[in-house]
């Protein structure tokens, strides 16, 4: 176990790193609004399929805005994780408040291994891109600072890539 997580960790770094050359060899315009955040907006991709590109943040994140129940909720696109993930705050305020005894799963974090309770999402939109009955985990607060948006949502698009230093969603 311990290797899968050294191999993973390994990974996630040449990732990053390979992804930081990519943005050298051909930098990526983002468009900003006057506050400073990078405005994400679905487009038509010319197959008639909804396109969302998100650009990098000064960290090397992809974050996105999403909506869940309408209500505003940030994420950090992971593919690497296999599910949505969501702390404790925010999945409070969808109404997801698991009791201590549905905390089961075990969840391994960058920080370690750490008890998760298994839930699901009825409606995610992001950015114009809405999937339904999301598989999904709530994390402690101490050990998820950013929600994150995985696979569980991210495999139900048509697809997903990094392409010109950007994350490109498409449905």
């Amino acid at each position: 176990m311990r290797n899968i997580v050294i191999t993973a960790g390994i990974m996630a770094g040449l990732g990053v790193f390979m992804a930081q050359m990519a943005d050298r060899l051909t930098p990526a315009a983002a468009s900003t609004s006057a506050v400073g955040q990078t405005a994400l907006v679905a487009t038509p991709a010319p197959s008639g399929l909804r396109s969302l590109n998100i650009p990098r943040d000064p960290r090397g994140h992809f974050l996105a805005e999403g909506r869940i129940d309408g209500q505003r909720i940030s994420f950090m696109v992971d593919t690497g994780a296999s599910v949505v993930a969501l702390n404790e705050s925010s999945a409070a305020r969808f109404g997801l408040r698991p009791t201590p005894g549905q905390y089961t799963a075990n969840v391994s974090t960058a920080n370690g291994t750490v008890k998760a309770a298994r839930s699901r999402i009825e409606m995610l939109d992001v950015g114009g891109l809405v999937v339904r009955d999301v598989d999904a985990m709530v994390l402690p607060d101490e050990a998820l600072s950013e929600n994150l948006l995985g696979l569980s949502y991210l495999s139900r698009l048509k697809r997903f890539e990094y392409a010109n230093g950007q994350m490109v969603l498409e449905q």
